[in-house]
């Protein structure tokens, strides 16, 4: 029983630490986002292509993350797993050799899928929508 109480509190404690520093696995998916997205809207896909396991991999630490009091629960669980399967089919894309083409359109579709999130899947800031991390698009 004791062991039950202490796994709680530890899940509380991971969950208030969310809410009050800010969702840091989203900071860490949106550094690889970043650093291999607008490279690649640029016609650069190497960063993309050295990057993409990293992207997976902070995509489903993200997914496996407490979901912040600021976020609608059931919207944001779907929309990152939608994300994680986008950028994992992105990972495998590429191990087989996907042309430039194509892995534009997989990740400008992950892009857009992590912009749901940041944006919509935001609870009401009393505005009328969600707000948003301030991106740049």
């Amino acid at each position: 029983m004791k062991k039950i109480a202490l796994i709680l509190i530890a899940l509380v404690g991971l969950a208030t630490g969310a809410n009050a520093q800010g969702w840091k696995e989203l900071s860490n998916f949106h550094h690889y986002m970043s650093d291999s997205f607008h490279p690649a809207e640029n016609g650069d896909y190497k960063p993309l292509r050295e990057k993409a396991d990293s992207l997976y991999l902070s995509a489903v630490a993200w997914q496996l993350a407490p979901i912040p009091a600021d976020y609608k629960e059931k919207e944001t669980k779907e929309t990152l797993a939608k994300l994680v399967g986008e950028v994992k089919a992105i990972a495998e894309a590429i191990k087989k050799g996907i042309d430039d083409k194509a892995l534009f359109t997989m990740i400008n579709n992950a892009h857009d899928t992590f912009h749901k999130i940041v944006g919509e899947c935001k609870k009401d800031d009393g505005h009328g929508h969600g707000s948003h991390d301030g991106h740049g698009h």
